[in-house]
């Protein structure tokens, strides 16, 4: 097959998956259902197990959601080219790392392989650690050398070094996460043409949420200075830039740092009172960005990766609806959750 036949078959595949996305009315009316009618509507049946425990349970939905969209792009890079493939296998070894994560935290709690494996996510070979190797390891600097012969080298050795001069958990995650970052950035600029224009633009809106929502966080929060805050920041190429990140860790201050954004962060955001209300408002952006990619983009690999980030965001909201029925949460609290995720609803 022909590169031109082959976007066009990418293309077509990825207009029929849109098709299953939910609406913001669809989902809505996920969230007034009750539990029975939502596990026989999506295949979950198992959910009604009551010999099962409300986390065992709870656990069980996690991991077939998270099969459902890995399914998807199962199917979606069967018909791209090498770059394509491995720039959607990038994007989904986030669920990788939440492994790597886990086994992280288990060594340095000195937990049994029991009590680790109820934390990881069952994953397709094409993205999935090496957990059998990795639970050998004596210790986490172990655990990450024997990564850095694979794949995951990149982020393995970064987070070793981070490790090996810091010894702080939670600097040795924020490499993780930012190494994660970089390589997709990296990835996308290998990419010509409108390939890349549309890349750019999908993930430069996740960035810069990203971005702006760790500065917040680690200024306000957990009162990192500015220096070490703009060590750990990605920027973007659209808003948050280098230079843009570099002026604002050193403002102090939500209406500061909110009253200095350039648009369209700062009309976004204005007049938000807490970091919670920045992020849903910043959700409403990304939501945003996919929604014009799958509809104006030329480019296949775009969309692809467009209809992945919408679909992610579905299965959430539909975590969400389902854990807040197991645990018996009122409609008000499962639509608080919801409007985090997808801000479109309940009129947010």
């Amino acid at each position: 097959m022909n590169r031109v036949a082959a976007q066009a078959y990418l293309n077509t595949r990825v207009s029929t998956l849109i098709e299953r996305l939910l609406t913001t009315q669809q989902i809505e009316q996920l969230a007034q259902a009750p539990l029975p009618a939502l596990a026989e509507q999506f295949g979950l049946q198992g959910l009604l197990d009551e010999r099962m425990g409300i986390a065992e349970r709870r656990r069980a939905l996690e991991q077939a959601l998270i099969q459902r969209l890995l399914a998807d792009l199962v199917l979606l890079i069967r018909s791209m080219s090498p770059d394509e493939r491995a720039l959607m296998l990038d994007w989904a070894r986030k669920y990788a790392l939440f492994n790597l994560k886990a086994l992280i935290r288990g060594k340095l709690q000195a937990l049994d392989r029991q009590a680790i494996n109820t934390n990881l996510f069952e994953l397709p070979d094409i993205i999935r650690l090496a957990d059998d190797a990795l639970f050998g390891s004596e210790n986490v600097l172990e655990l990450l050398r024997r990564l850095e012969s694979g794949p995951y080298r990149q982020i393995a050795r970064q987070a070793r070094e981070v490790y090996e001069q810091r010894r702080e958990p939670f600097a040795l995650e924020a490499a993780i996460d930012q190494r994660y970052l970089i390589d997709l950035v990296e990835h996308i600029q290998s990419f010509a043409g409108a390939h890349q224009v549309w890349l750019r633009r999908l993930i430069s809106a996740e960035l810069d949420r990203i971005a702006l929502l760790w500065l917040l966080r680690f200024r306000l929060t957990y009162r990192f200075s500015p220096s070490e805050t703009y060590y750990w920041l990605v920027p973007s190429s659209r808003v948050l830039t280098r230079s843009r990140l570099l002026y604002l860790v050193n403002l102090d201050g939500l209406d500061a740092i909110l009253d200095a954004l350039p648009d369209p962060l700062h009309r976004l955001t204005a007049g938000s009172r807490s970091i919670a209300e920045v992020e849903q408002r910043l959700s409403k952006r990304t939501v945003g960005e996919i929604q014009i990619v799958l509809a104006r983009s030329p480019s296949a690999v775009a969309r692809a990766l467009a209809y992945l980030m919408r679909r992610e965001l579905d299965l959430r909201c539909l975590f969400a609806v389902l854990q807040g029925r197991l645990l018996g949460f009122p409609d008000l609290t499962i639509g608080e959750a919801l409007g985090q995720i997808e801000p479109a609803i309940l009129g947010y």
